[in-house]
């Protein structure tokens, strides 16, 4: 359990330095306006207690994520918790905390519209679809699935999926058009707690029971453990199998929410970068009761073959055999609650979005519901789908969204003269990811590996020399801000 406990400790110790790196590079106003300050509407630009806030942003951003992808990402054993612990503090970490900190500069907006005003219209466009589908796709697939689980979980007749669908969809339309501080507010901080509570019990529980958990050696790192290793190598598989816990394009969608509720920018290192932090300390104790609970790596690896890789029914094993009738119980808030409460934000997070597109104020509850409603109708129509087809690209999508942040934060240092590498390495290392990852997955197409991986050199490479292109043709020295 030694590793376990040294990533433990690199993430904790990373949030009080590489988190102090971040915010001195991007240089915080204490003095300056927020637009919870300058802008409010008693809607969206609400000002709330950074405790509240880290409670919503947290919730906003777990979900399942942190879970499911641990789950799954255990498949490839201890190289999980390398991942997980750097790919928090280097990726995940400054993604999180620039994307949330230059919507907070520009006046709340959604991240696709700093896109464009950073690297051009023609990307701003791509992003607004990318970043429209990806919301709607995890709006709709998070009222699906917990619909079924509390459908085979109430043992009533008139309790059918379809009722819990629509108790759900009408919770969501509540909590996307309502202020923030209505529902969100008030019921967010209650989840987020208990959603901790789990995570702490869990962990506390595995170290209480002596779990076997695997160490970290080179030849752990080296192995691909996972039972199809020819399908699913160590790179990119990983990487885009753990996203939320390690890095997540749909946590920029997420952080303008918050960006609209923070009272000064001394608040956006605990609020943007300690979540991340916090969502990789629940991935890690994810990952590490997970290779250990069934017995080992091989066997969790045979567990989740049977069941066609359900996570789902991996957690609630986890969950009644270390906690008992208790993890039962918090099995259904992980699986049930946590979903909701990613949802419900990102239908509202593409309201939001829509209208920075149209510059439609929200304050009005009819501008509210005429786009609001809209979306509702698009994901009852996707609903009727067949979501295994679409749900194969999502972590793609999600991921593909991480890296042109990155590239985006890369471009604003860049412009401010500040110290850019921080976020051009874990771009262009993104970058190798999600090409590589579309050229060779069997949902992608399924090329050779060495090809995928050349061509995702061949790609982050292009947008390496672009940039220093670019560096150049502003005939400015960039000179990286004192840390000291």
């Amino acid at each position: 359990m030694i590793t376990f406990f040294v990533c433990v400790g690199i993430l904790v110790l990373g949030y009080y330095t590489y988190g102090v790196i971040c915010e001195r590079i991007f240089t915080i106003e204490r003095t300056r306006p927020t637009p919870a300050i300058s802008m409010p509407d008693g809607v969206d630009y609400v000002p709330l207690p950074r405790w509240k806030s880290f409670l919503i942003q947290f919730l906003n951003i777990a979900g399942l994520g942190p879970i499911f992808g641990a789950v799954a990402g255990a498949m490839w054993g201890p190289a999980a918790f390398l991942w997980i612990a750097l790919g928090t503090l280097i990726a995940g970490g400054v993604h999180d905390y620039f994307s949330g900190m230059l919507s907070l500069r520009n006046g709340g907006k959604s991240f696709t519209e700093i896109t464009g005003k950073y690297l051009g219209r023609p990307l701003m466009q791509f992003m607004r679809v990318l970043t429209f589908v990806l919301l709607i796709m995890v709006g709709t697939v998070f009222f699906i699935g917990p619909a079924q689980i509390l459908a085979n979980l109430v043992d009533v007749s008139w309790l059918t999926v379809t009722v819990w669908s629509s108790i759900i969809l009408f919770y969501y339309i509540l909590s996307t058009i309502l202020p923030i501080d209505k529902i969100i507010g008030r019921l967010y901080p209650v989840f987020g707690a208990v959603f901790l509570l789990m995570t702490v019990a869990l962990g506390a529980a595995m170290v209480y029971r002596e779990l076997p958990v695997p160490e970290l050696s080179w030849d752990a790192f080296a192995t691909n453990r996972h039972i199809h290793p020819e399908k699913f190598p160590v790179f990119p598989m990983l990487f885009i199998t753990i996203a939320c816990g390690a890095i997540s394009g749909f946590h920029a969608t997420q952080s303008p929410l918050i960006a609209r509720c923070l009272q000064h920018e001394g608040q956006g290192r605990s609020v943007f970068y300690g979540t991340m932090v916090t969502e990789g300390v629940v991935a890690m104790i994810w990952a590490a009761v997970s290779m250990s609970y069934f017995g080992g790596i091989r066997e969790l690896n045979v567990f989740m073959d049977e069941r066609s890789g359900n996570a789902a029914m991996a957690v609630n094993e986890i969950c009644t055999g270390v906690l008992g009738r208790l993890g039962g119980i918090l099995a259904i808030v992980g699986v049930v609650v946590a979903p909701i409460t990613s949802g419900d934000t990102a239908f509202r997070s593409a309201r939001l979005l829509l209208a920075d597109i149209f510059q439609l104020r929200q304050r009005a509850m009819k501008n509210r519901l005429m786009l609001a409603l809209p979306l509702f109708g698009i994901a009852f129509a996707i609903s009727l789908m067949d979501f295994g087809v679409i749900w194969r690209y999502f972590a793609w999508t999600n991921q593909t969204l991480a890296t042109v942040v990155l590239w985006t934060i890369t471009a604003y240092l860049i412009g401010q003269g500040r110290y850019y590498w921080i976020a051009l390495v874990p771009a262009v290392f993104m970058t190798n990811v999600v090409v590589s990852y579309i050229l060779v997955a069997p949902e992608g197409l399924s090329l050779p590996h060495g090809l995928s991986y050349a061509c995702g050199l061949l790609v982050s490479t292009g947008l390496l020399l672009l940039t220093f292109f670019h560096v150049y043709r502003k005939r400015k020295v960039i000179t990286p801000v004192k840390i000291s």
